[in-house]
């Protein structure tokens, strides 16, 4: 696919009020790693190839395991790799990107509610909601995720993520 428009110069103004939500949720108070965790989760789930290979590289140069960022899709299943905190942000993150299919249950917002603070809850929502937003931007014009166009130029992608 090619992009098809670039977002950010046909409205720089929407792309900075965006840059000014991504820089608060940088300075809120919660961890970075669990942040990036949650951006790369909700973009699987909005199948956005750009933000996937980004949150993966930016996971990775952090010192995130290979074995535990192959894992994220399925954390559910993954035991004890994530620690109860990440747990919760995980759930969180997919009930509330996909709350058209089935709305957010009072247990589910209750296990949020116990592990986060009214705060870092209301700033994870933030981080979940920009994703999403963000999400929408690269499938709809055609982001093309860094690992692809880093490969075609023949270069090894080792180089590319600092490995």
């Amino acid at each position: 696919m090619t992009q098809r428009i670039d977002y950010s110069k046909a409205a720089p103004e929407g792309y900075k009020a965006f840059g000014g939500v991504y820089a608060y949720l940088q300075g809120s108070g919660l961890a970075k790693g669990l942040i990036d965790l949650v951006y790369l989760r909700v973009s699987q789930i909005n199948g956005c190839a750009y933000c996937i290979d980004m949150h993966s590289r930016d996971l990775l140069k952090a010192g995130l395991a290979v074995e535990k960022l192959v894992l994220v899709p399925v954390w559910h299943e993954a035991g004890g790799l994530f620690s109860p905190r990440e747990q919760v942000a995980l759930a969180w993150a997919e009930r509330v990107t996909r709350v058209a299919e089935r709305g957010i249950a009072e247990v589910d917002y209750q296990a949020a509610a116990s592990e986060f603070s009214d705060k870092e809850l209301t700033d994870l929502t933030y981080a979940i909601g920009l994703m999403n937003a963000y999400n929408r931007f690269g499938v709809a014009f055609g982001l093309r995720p860094a690992a692809a166009v880093y490969a075609k130029g023949g270069r090894r992608l080792q180089i590319y993520y600092g490995l």
